[in-house]
């Protein structure tokens, strides 16, 4: 995986530098560890992706007058501003997964945004800062991991990023330009000669036209200048964080890797052309609308029978319809935002098929049984 050669060469360079560290440690060590944050990177997102995570946060904007006197103010943030970053690191957290037992400096470099939902200051321009990545149910629980592994605190409850931390990124945004930009030419969204132009300006010196063209499948030649791009990328993230390795274990270091490399502004062409031909189609949008909806929809059903001291029939109706082991844990509790985290985590943790599956039975657009 991209993740996993990050670590690794970056691994490879520090145990040179620092021979010590090679008692304990591998270059291996460090791309597993890379790999394992960035394949869960996704994991808190919710039914629709970033659709979903807005229309989480719409409900509970909408339904303010309602809800928002049974939080504090804190716990309140989480809710109207989801965030599938802050999702991930609870799910990974969570004591019912025990198949998922990451080690301390694996869950620090799968967060991006070490900081809660509120603060009194971002620290503008800190990448590290610009969203958040653990709510309040977790804060306790990142505290004590960042003073195990010696993170800088920037206040109270804000920490620059592990070190690690800035590949995860790396990785998520090399894969997140390069292979969605194949994936549009392949759908036609983009044209073949576009992509190839995009990819070859990446590449740079090593871009060989007469040899692609020897290719005869467009589509492998795609594949090809991907594959050829995506390398390009991995060894300017590289060379770009050992050469400022020192200013990252200090804190002073606080980007993206990839809006400082030689390539940045190949990649915002890229990001320019994916956002306005692939993520901005008719389907993405269709798609995103019913996002809206349906995440609304599921929220409008299950959130009154889980936060209301006397729940209406129909939302008993509705409560019956959630798994059993939501229910109990959802029960384990009387405090409201941990009965909510519970109901989030079993609403976000769905696919888009079986949120989609689930709403059209709660309003009677399916029936069991019938066509």
């Amino acid at each position: 995986s991209v993740g996993r050669s990050l670590g690794r060469l970056v691994g490879e360079q520090v145990i040179s530098r620092y021979s010590k560290l090679g008692e304990h440690l591998n270059a291996h060590d460090f791309g597993v560890i890379v790999a394992s944050a960035s394949l869960a990177h996704d994991i808190g997102n919710p039914p629709f992706g970033h659709s979903g995570e807005e229309a989480i946060s719409e409900y509970f904007i909408t339904n303010s007058t309602l809800l928002e006197n049974l939080f504090t103010e804190q716990q309140w943030t989480d809710l109207i501003k989801f965030e599938g970053n802050a999702q991930g690191y609870r799910l990974l957290n969570k004591s019912g997964y025990q198949g998922l037992r990451l080690t301390a400096p694996t869950l620090a470099a799968f967060t991006k945004y070490p900081r809660p939902s509120k603060v009194a200051d971002q620290f503008k321009p800190r990448r590290s800062q610009k969203k958040y990545g653990f709510y309040a149910s977790e804060q306790e629980l990142f505290s004590q991991m960042a003073k195990s592994l010696s993170l800088k605190a920037l206040s109270e409850s804000q920490w620059v990023r592990h070190p690690l931390a800035f590949l995860v990124e790396a990785a998520d945004d090399i894969c997140y330009h390069v292979i969605d930009l194949e994936d549009g030419c392949n759908l036609g969204l983009v044209s073949h000669d576009d992509t190839v132009e995009l990819y070859a300006s990446v590449i740079g010196d090593r871009f060989d036209k007469k040899k692609l063209y020897i290719i005869r499948s467009k589509k492998e030649q795609i594949s090809t200048l991907r594959a050829l791009a995506i390398n390009e990328l991995i060894q300017q993230s590289v060379g770009l964080f050992l050469d400022c390795e020192n200013d990252i274990l200090q804190g002073e270091f606080d980007h993206s890797l990839a809006d400082v490399i030689n390539a940045k502004d190949c990649l915002e062409e890229i990001k320019k052309v994916s956002i306005e031909k692939i993520y901005r189609c008719r389907t993405v949008l269709e798609i995103e609308a019913a996002g809206f909806t349906v995440i609304d929809g599921l929220l409008k059903a299950f959130v009154p029978s889980v936060v209301n001291s006397s729940p209406t029939k129909h939302d008993k109706v509705n409560y019956r319809l959630l798994p059993v082991d939501v229910k109990e844990e959802i029960e384990s509790t009387d405090d409201h935002y941990t009965r909510l985290r519970s109901l989030l985590d079993y609403i976000s943790g769905l696919t888009d098929t079986n949120a989609m599956n689930l709403y059209r039975k709660i309003t009677g657009i399916s029936l069991p049984g019938r066509s």
